[in-house]
């Protein structure tokens, strides 16, 4: 796959190639699972993928911050904030793939 961006098209023809479903079939999929990935984040509910990681959603406090141009102090508002945690496997595979650089 061309470029250092992973795409919706790029996945979806992955599905294509390596599934044998129609293309329109394959960027179906993809939009679904994605789609469903987000309503669950959205729900609160954690997204955990087998050998892949775990997607959470974590609720952040309101705390006091610093412009760092003039160093004033700027409330930062309550939020809540998407987080990844790679599985060992996933970390492993990255790292194997970094030794041979």
């Amino acid at each position: 796959m061309p470029g250092n961006t992973l795409t919706r098209a790029d996945l979806a023809e992955a599905v294509y190639q390596q599934v044998g479903l129609s293309r329109s079939e394959s960027s179906n999929l993809v939009e679904t699972v994605l789609e469903e990935i987000c309503q669950a984040a959205i729900r609160g509910e954690t997204i955990k993928l087998s050998s892949f990681g775990t997607f959470s959603v974590r609720s952040k406090n309101e705390r006091v911050g610093r412009n760092p141009k003039t160093g004033e102090e700027v409330p930062i508002t309550p939020r809540r904030v998407m987080v990844f945690r790679p599985s060992n496997i996933l970390k492993e595979r990255v790292l194997e793939s970094n030794k041979g650089r």
